[in-house]
């Protein structure tokens, strides 16, 4: 067989072909293509400003199209600074809208160093308990201290019970009793509550009293209230000069007992007792035990509690309570001194009752509990 017939290569096909070689890792080491849009002549205005053709004017800074910074103020340029850079210069909660600088709230802290009025403190002049430094406990104190002082705010009913009579500082007497309206009643309610503080609970007020409120400056300066009774004791006088019948005997130094220490002697004295044949004892609400006679007395009125605010006190608002009550508590004549009686007194009452009878040997009846 004939060998196959190499023919030589072509020349002109084989240095093409080394050309179009050459120029294409040339093309891949050099740089781009200005523009690859193979329609160059097509491009609008917005491609224009896009590729840098017009110089964009932001905020005193020009940018071409080599995307350098430029400054109108000056002729060197400068690279433009990082997108990453002015992301990490503001704060992250800055973004979202949150304040750093916030203010915080503290507790005051107290330390217990024993102190008796720790947790609770007694007010000196209306015994109110409260604890300092709370905002709540400190306006309760603030205003029962103040109703306690000057007396409880009374603007004014339109069908007032008067008593007419004179009164001082211009004040009046309002009688109010179990028949008047839920108003009337509420704010007689309302000043027994605060008598209670002083003179105790639970017992100065029922269904079957009449109430005298002294009315002065527009509040309460003055309160008494009254029941119906039958009949009362006569006080026994603490005082040992008084003769009382027989029932307390002066003090004697009978059966004197001596004792001797060297040159010191001591004398006991030995003071009688007095009989309980012709006494009586009545409980009294603060000041221990009354003693009194053993003989009843025919009574009409008890003066069941009294009381006047303290900034009202020694202008004789209790005396004029009092005649107030003898005048309009039965119906058509007023009552004799000798026909009305005080509950147990405390000291202060006592002294009230000495002053506007005229003696210490007043009567005393012996108070019913009943229910509100």
């Amino acid at each position: 067989m004939r060998d196959p017939v190499l023919w030589p290569p072509q020349i002109g096909s084989e240095v093409s072909m080394q050309s179009k070689i050459s120029s294409f890792f040339k093309s891949s080491s050099s740089s781009a293509p200005e523009s690859l849009d193979p329609h160059p002549d097509l491009r609008d205005e917005n491609d224009e400003l896009a590729s840098g053709k017009k110089q964009e004017d932001f905020n005193g800074v020009s940018f071409n199209d080599n995307r350098s910074v430029i400054n109108k103020d000056s002729t060197i340029d400068s690279p433009k600074q990082p997108i990453s850079e002015n992301l990490h210069s503001k704060p992250q909660l800055a973004a979202c809208g949150r304040t750093l600088n916030k203010k915080r709230t503290y507790i005051q802290m107290y330390l217990d160093l024993g102190q008796s009025d720790f947790l609770l403190h007694a007010c000196s002049i209306c015994g109110f308990k409260y604890a300092p430094g709370d905002e709540v406990d400190e306006k309760l104190h603030k205003t029962f201290h103040k109703n306690y002082t000057h007396g409880i705010q009374f603007k004014g009913w339109q069908n007032e019970r008067l008593v007419h009579m004179p009164c001082v500082e211009g004040g009046r007497i309002v009688l109010v009793s179990d028949e008047d309206s839920p108003a009337h009643r509420n704010k007689v309610q309302e000043v027994v509550k605060l008598m209670e503080s002083e003179l105790g609970e639970g017992w100065i007020f029922h269904k079957l009293c009449k109430v005298y409120l002294f009315i002065s400056s527009q509040r309460v300066a003055g309160c008494l209230i009254t029941e119906p009774i039958k009949a009362a004791f006569k006080l026994v006088s603490n005082s040992v000069n008084e003769n009382t019948d027989g029932n307390i005997k002066k003090k004697s130094r009978s059966q004197a007992a001596t004792l001797q220490f060297g040159g010191t002697v001591l004398q006991r004295e030995v003071i009688k007792k007095a009989t309980s044949n012709s006494c009586k004892v009545v409980d009294g609400k603060q000041s221990g035990a009354i003693v009194c006679e053993n003989e009843a007395i025919p009574a009409a009125c008890g003066i069941r509690a009294i009381w006047v605010s303290p900034s009202n006190r020694r202008k004789g608002i209790a005396s004029q309570l009092l005649d107030a009550v003898r005048k309009s508590f039965c119906l058509g004549f007023v009552l004799e001194k000798t026909q009305v009686a005080f509950s147990p007194p405390t000291p202060a009452g006592e002294a009230l009752a000495s002053n506007y009878f005229g003696t210490a040997s007043f009567l005393v009846y012996k108070t019913v509990e009943f229910g509100c």
